[in-house]
């Protein structure tokens, strides 16, 4: 089992994973969740394994750790089985896509891509069918209703009523997907500046994490901030939110804006005992009630007998029921 070169290969994925060399040493006791997931991800890698089997395996890893994973799998000889909702990743990695839906199970021979529009193609062409026959079968009763009464044309009309009886409209199957909505919908329109920062500086636990960080937000910008530093972005947005004070610069607002945070960390939102409807009317505007709170709940979509359910069993069972009515 080329057990010689095992330490080394060992060594060798966990760099790959984003897990230090410094760490290497430590117990799993030790590690934050992240770097946890990341060394769990090295052990089902590790050995060469016949079949992988693979949930969710981007979860918690950088863009650096995704494209190495996706090289290593495309590499990988024996058979790969995942679950993802990272369409790229499975663009680059998959040859077959089993589609579990409607009752069944359809697989497909190609990446995600060839997936969604093969099947739009078969859900076009069942509707299309439907169409057709459809259209058939009112022509055949049209004709049906005008001569069935007419001596000369009964035999046609009578052939015409078996034609009918043989035709068949196909059910269309009711998908069992369910699609979150999130949209959001300012109460006014927002000012040219959005957020202003200029200098931030902020040091955690002796390390510096933001130094004389500066810039602009403007309207319709969507922004993405990379890092391999997951305690700079976090420190970022939280100074941002309001829950931190930087040791120097400053931030500013737009007058217009108000603005939700949903950050990684939360476990501290989910302390008490309220279902999930009373918990999500403490963020709702004054003197909004339950009919207020549902709509919002259903878009994600929590829904019927989740409802009166503590929003603590989400967090404990890793469904955060987290959305901001702002």
């Amino acid at each position: 089992m080329n057990g010689y070169e095992a330490e080394p290969e060992a060594a060798i994925l966990l760099n790959n994973l984003g897990i230090a060399e410094e760490l290497h040493a430590k117990k799993m006791k030790e590690l934050e969740g992240g770097e946890k997931v990341r060394v769990l991800l090295a052990q089902a890698l590790f050995g060469n394994p016949d079949i992988l089997l693979l949930d969710e395996p981007t979860n918690n890893l950088d863009i650096k750790s995704i494209a190495w994973l996706e090289e290593f799998l495309f590499r990988f000889k024996n058979t790969v089985i995942v679950v993802s909702h990272d369409r790229h990743f499975m663009n680059q990695v998959c040859t077959h896509i089993a589609d579990i839906d409607f009752g069944q199970i359809a697989v497909y021979v190609g990446n995600y891509d060839f997936w969604y529009q093969a099947s739009q193609l078969n859900l076009r062409q069942k509707q299309n069918d439907n169409k057709k026959i459809k259209d058939r079968a009112d022509d055949l009763k049209a004709f049906i209703q005008r001569f069935s009464s007419n001596a000369s044309k009964s035999k046609q009309a009578t052939s015409r009523k078996k034609l009918l009886e043989k035709l068949t409209i196909e059910d269309m199957p009711v998908s069992s997907r369910k699609y979150p909505f999130i949209s959001f919908q300012p109460e006014r329109s927002c000012g040219n500046v959005i957020l202003e920062v200029e200098g931030l500086t902020k040091t955690i636990d002796g390390e510096k994490v933001l130094n004389n960080m500066s810039f602009t937000v403007n309207g319709n910008d969507k922004i993405v901030f990379m890092s391999s530093n997951n305690a700079a972005k976090t420190t970022l947005f939280q100074i941002l939110s309001g829950e931190m004070e930087p040791d120097a610069g400053s931030f500013k607002w737009g007058v217009t804006i108000s603005h939700s945070y949903f950050p990684k960390e939360h476990s501290t939102y989910f302390k008490g005992d309220k279902n999930l409807i009373d918990w999500l009317l403490q963020y709702a505007p004054p003197k909004e009630g339950e009919n207020f709170a549902r709509p919002f709940l259903g878009r994600i979509p929590f829904t019927g007998r989740m409802l009166p359910k503590k929003s603590i069993f989400y967090r404990e069972g890793k469904k955060c029921a987290v959305c901001f009515p702002g």
